[in-house]
């Protein structure tokens, strides 16, 4: 169940974001959005924004279910698994306003999304043990915000962690958000010259 928020949020997260940019881009409406005196930046945070708030009602809505429906215990600390949610919800959505970056259309967009969901999926100790799988796996699997996520939300609700506990995993994710953004705004800036 706790790893489940995780599967989810990323799905929705990536897709949400890579579509919404490229129509924004196919309908020519963008250039509209760029001829007002704000910076690439500001447009990312305020595409970015709102969806923050959709994947936190989500977030809510899963755990909620669990620990209700199911009784999957909340063993830790609700407002770190809040503030780590949020970070978890803004890393995937810098990653997917980078795939919008990248792509040329929707079909495009969509195909990356999956592209990147998948071995997710597969290699973030969601489905099978991370300490299991090949060393070439756990390294690529480091490199996913949902590995990290997985092992938060888990250590928080099953163990009741603290922040000091989750120090590497909520390092990793805040690097993975920054690279995610840097690698965006750098790519925006270059497909509107």
């Amino acid at each position: 169940m706790p790893g489940l928020v995780g599967t989810i949020l990323t799905m929705t997260m990536l897709i949400f974001t890579a579509l919404s940019v490229t129509r924004e881009i196919e309908r020519g409406t963008m250039e509209s959005l760029l001829s007002m005196p704000i910076t690439p930046v500001e447009v990312m945070i305020g595409k970015i924004l709102p969806y923050v708030l959709v994947g936190f009602i989500q977030a809510a809505l899963i755990i909620g279910i669990g620990a209700l429906l199911f009784g999957v215990p909340i063993e830790g600390s609700l407002t770190l698994l809040a503030l780590l949610s949020t970070l978890f919800i803004t890393t995937n959505l810098a990653v997917g306003y980078t795939f919008s970056t990248i792509v040329q259309n929707q079909l495009q967009a969509m195909q990356m999304s999956m592209m990147f969901f998948l071995p997710s999926i597969l290699l973030s100790g969601f489905m099978f043990p991370f300490a299991g799988m090949p060393v070439w796996a756990q390294y690529v699997g480091e490199c996913l915000p949902l590995t990290h996520y997985v092992r938060i939300v888990r250590a928080i609700m099953l163990k009741g962690a603290t922040l000091q506990n989750l120090q590497y995993d909520t390092l990793a994710l805040l690097t993975l958000m920054l690279v995610a953004m840097v690698i965006a705004v750098t790519r925006f800036r270059r497909t509107l010259d």
